[in-house]
């Protein structure tokens, strides 16, 4: 327990105890987008909350894990070792976990969260977003799922996603599963009020579902 500066700390204790942030391993080209990165690990640390991430040290990877390493909370970072060279230069931060691919890598991110948030990002980052979002929608996790929308970064996603919903192929209770807001402090306080609107159509992690997602693991509780 952190009390050394009260003045610091939230008005009332995280509903998080720790939150897997994705992100790109490319800074970006605008100091806005390395700034939320570092801005959101300040808030991660303020609210005592840990973080779980791809386990890179370069780009906005590295900014929102060191921020969050140097503001004395655990950081976990989950990486397929095929990966290792080419994500991680230098010095790693906090804990380094191998894992055998991408499948395992974000099934075991989804499994240590109680939460999601994507910075800006490419396409991995992408990836990774819309499927947590999908098993959200799914009832396979009842999990916020955020987007730091940093400099309007997402504005397009967000539209296209709106453009589903009017066209059938989202639900409006299942456009509520994302969560967003331009700044780190914002979004964290929508997160801590988000409550599921959407219907479920899977038992938590079924063993149907299990069987697609095509893990090796005895127990992935992803939903826990």
């Amino acid at each position: 327990m952190e009390h050394n500066h009260p003045s610091s700390q939230p008005t009332k204790p995280s509903r998080f105890k720790r939150i897997c942030v994705f992100c790109g391993s490319s800074p970006g080209k605008k100091p806005s987008y390395q700034l939320a990165a570092i801005q959101l690990g300040n808030q991660l640390v303020e609210r005592n909350i840990d973080l779980v991430y791809g386990g890179g040290s370069v780009g906005l990877m590295g900014l929102v894990s060191q921020a969050v390493f140097n503001g004395g909370r655990h950081v976990l970072g989950v990486i397929p070792k095929t990966l290792m060279p080419r994500e991680i230069t230098g010095e790693t931060v906090g804990e380094v976990r191998a894992v055998s691919g991408m499948h395992q890598r974000k099934a075991e991110m989804a499994r240590q969260a109680d939460a999601f948030i994507a910075l800006p990002g490419g396409y991995g980052t992408l990836e990774e977003l819309l499927e947590v979002i999908t098993w959200a929608q799914l009832g396979i996790h009842d999990k916020p799922v955020g987007l730091l929308n940093v400099d309007g970064y997402y504005n397009s996603l967000l539209s296209f996603i709106d453009k589903a919903v009017d066209e059938g192929f989202v639900t409006p209770s299942a456009r509520h599963i994302i969560v967003s807001a331009p700044t780190a402090h914002e979004l964290m306080s929508k997160l801590e009020d988000y409550v599921p609107k959407h219907n479920g159509v899977a038992p938590k992690l079924s063993w149907e579902m299990e069987q697609q997602l095509g893990y090796n693991t005895t127990k992935l509780e992803i939903a826990r």
